[in-house]
């Protein structure tokens, strides 16, 4: 896994393309150029299988390889973009030695969030679906212009109503929410024991 959270392991148990019969490695190199454009065209992180329709391809096990193939090579070759799993897919970004630069490109500013945005999104992560009383209960404030603050932002979404009197809308973390901290998955979040290890630090 990278420093930022982008995995870009070696498929275990396949062998690299080098490792292949020629006539394997041209269609193999085709496929890993292949994977590579349509990273490159995606504006969301895209899963295998996604991958896999786009070029009428029926072996997954093979789309996995080139994907695992490309971001090794980024890593390795330490070009300005890397291959990462993100959000349940993969993605191609630009890596984080060049972040200034390309903010300074592009005109935008860095994700900023106040502490009582932090302190929200840690609760709506960590213990979603959840409703607004919940994480005011847990912050001691209201946390109404924050919620909607973060809903504005695409990190946190209305996952429908509690089936209880009043039905209270409940919410929870996004796909963006996903990309912008680099995880896979909410599995991905530090546990409480690891939470109480990085403060002590």
């Amino acid at each position: 896994m990278s420093k930022d959270g982008g995995d870009v392991v070696p498929f275990p148990g396949l062998a690299p393309w080098a490792d292949t019969p020629e006539d394997d490695q041209d269609d193999g190199e085709h496929l890993i150029s292949a994977v590579e454009a349509l990273l490159f065209a995606a504006d969301e992180p895209v899963g295998s299988g996604t991958l896999a329709t786009a070029l009428d391809h029926p072996d997954p096990m093979s789309i996995e390889r080139a994907i695992h193939e490309l971001a090794g090579r980024c890593a390795s070759e330490s070009r300005g973009v890397e291959v990462v799993r993100l959000a349940g897919g993969w993605r191609m970004r630009t890596g984080p030695a060049h972040a200034d630069a390309v903010r300074r490109l592009k005109g935008g500013t860095p994700l900023r969030l106040s502490k009582a945005a932090l302190e929200t999104l840690a609760v709506v992560a960590y213990r979603q679906p959840v409703t607004r009383a919940e994480i005011d209960g847990v912050r001691g404030v209201g946390s109404g212009g924050v919620l909607k603050g973060l809903i504005e932002r695409s990190l946190v979404r209305v996952a429908g109503r509690r089936d209880e009197p009043g039905q209270p809308l409940q919410y929870a973390t996004t796909r963006t929410f996903l990309e912008t901290f680099s995880l896979t998955g909410l599995g991905d979040l530090p546990t409480l024991a690891e939470r109480e290890e990085l403060d002590a630090e």
